[in-house]
């Protein structure tokens, strides 16, 4: 865990219909030092929490009852009555399926982790949107950060042009 980062001064929302996996998910989160976590149970509670206060980072679970995390992901990013639309969102799920990452990406989730997870894969993901944000696309149909992983410079003849 080479980056250091002062989870003191981080706050957290976690979203997820369990008790236990939240508060496993707040125990892992106050070990790294963190001190201002919150907990909602479902998409409708963690809007509220966000109009209450905006949070650093979300962390959701993709299973919610009665909607699911993707639902949550889409009022963040979309609505007008989100505070933070670049919120780094971190969603859980024990479906890791390529179909399942697909459509949480195209929502504009920030990282994904499959469950069941690692301290470090968690820690991981939390470096990654804390200390390393990636920018942000704003494109008819989608809002959200940039999907592309690496930047990998181009000068085919399709390359896209700037205005400079």
């Amino acid at each position: 865990m080479p980056e250091k980062i002062d989870f003191s001064k981080v706050s957290f929302l976690v979203v997820d219909r369990s008790p236990l996996s939240g508060q496993l998910i707040r125990d892992i989160l106050h070990v790294l030092g963190a001190t201002a976590i919150r907990i909602a149970g479902s998409v409708e509670h963690a809007c509220k929490e966000l109009r209450r206060s905006p949070a650093d980072v979300i962390i959701t679970d993709y299973h919610l009852v009665p909607e699911n995390g993707l639902v949550l992901i889409d009022w963040v990013r979309n609505s007008p009555e989100s505070d933070d639309r670049m919120v780094p969102i971190i969603m859980l799920t024990a479906n890791s399926e390529e179909d399942y990452v697909v459509k949480a990406r195209d929502m504009g989730v920030t990282e994904f982790l499959a469950k069941p997870f690692h301290v470090e894969g968690l820690y991981r993901r939390l470096v990654a949107v804390i200390a390393r944000p990636r920018a942000f696309v704003s494109a008819e149909g989608y809002f959200g950060p940039d999907r592309r992983r690496r930047q990998v410079p181009y000068t085919g003849p399709d390359r896209r042009r700037t205005d400079s």
